[in-house]
């Protein structure tokens, strides 16, 4: 079984730099290569779901520009369903600055673009994909409206929800949480959620364990080379993650996420489904850029 996952969420245009560091408040500093990369979180979830095998649909905004073109066509290129990827006039496409350093640490500036017109009428207009979809995939590079509403018609439908809280700079609305099956932050997205201090394996469970004191169903917190943490009401299990040597660390939690949903989407437990993403998101690493370093199926032995 395929399963089909629904991604609604941002597409950019990665402006990518590389520099053998991150420059310092008021510095210019001399850059090694430049890129330009299909990117944004919704895209490259909708990306990674894909080529882990799943049937994709993609519900978001694009400008009437030459990045809004290259971006719809990467999706459709892919095998991913853009019927819902509509474009909006006299708006430029969304973008993202990035900046890697030769550590593989990357800082990253949003523009958010075309990103800003998704609104809930979209996800009205488009309701016969959510109801195909064994799973909903949401991140927060579009309008908070529109997260919580897809977010709560998901759930209505009885969909697979998954809340990817990617940016996030405070504590998510109380009523967001019972519509959500699978909250997936970093570390720092975790301490922002919470306000708790997040360093090591014990202070991740612990603030994970508190959003799941108000009502997310799961927590799985990704911790880079740590591995994940998957907290529940039945406990918590962590998972340790292949070693690998890491090139570029942009779009790692992206295929996770978009792996961890096409696993479910095929009928994987959700312990197969964290360690299918895992071995994703090694891949990913060990190559540069966001949808370029995203693997394939075949790549995992599958």
């Amino acid at each position: 079984m395929q399963g089909r996952v629904v991604v609604v969420g941002s597409l950019n245009m990665d402006l990518v730099a590389r520099a053998e560091r991150l420059p310092r408040a008021g510095e210019t500093l001399a850059g090694t290569t430049f890129d330009t990369v299909p990117g944004g979180k919704g895209a490259n979830q909708a990306v990674a779901a894909a080529r882990m095998g799943a049937q994709v649909a993609m519900v978001g905004c694009v400008g009437d520009d030459a990045y809004g073109q290259q971006l719809r066509d990467g999706l459709s290129a892919e095998g991913i369903d853009c019927t819902a990827v509509e474009v909006i006039a006299g708006v430029s496409s969304g973008v993202a600055l990035i900046v890697v350093d030769a550590a593989s640490q990357n800082t990253i500036v949003i523009v958010a673009g075309s990103n800003g017109y998704l609104l809930p009428g979209s996800i009205e207009r488009f309701d016969a994909l959510l109801q195909s979809a064994n799973v909903v995939v949401c991140q927060m590079e579009v309008p908070t409206q529109t997260v919580a509403f897809t977010l709560a018609r998901a759930r209505e439908l009885g969909k697979t929800v998954i809340l990817n809280p990617a940016p996030v700079s405070g504590p998510l609305p109380v009523e967001w949480l019972a519509n959500i099956d699978y909250l997936i932050p970093n570390e720092s997205e975790l301490a922002a959620l919470t306000g708790l201090p997040v360093w090591d394996l014990s202070s991740a469970r612990s603030a994970a364990r508190q959003l799941q004191g108000f009502g997310v169903e799961r927590v799985i917190v990704t911790l880079g080379a740590q591995g994940a943490l998957l907290v529940d009401v039945q406990g918590d299990e962590h998972f340790t993650v292949p070693v690998v040597q890491s090139v570029d660390t942009t779009a790692a939690g992206d295929t996770f996420v978009g792996a961890f949903a096409a696993a479910l989407a095929r009928g994987c437990t959700e312990r197969e489904a964290i360690s299918f993403g895992q071995r994703a998101a090694a891949i990913s690493v060990t190559r540069a850029g966001a949808q370029p370093s995203i693997p394939r199926l075949a790549e995992l032995g599958l």
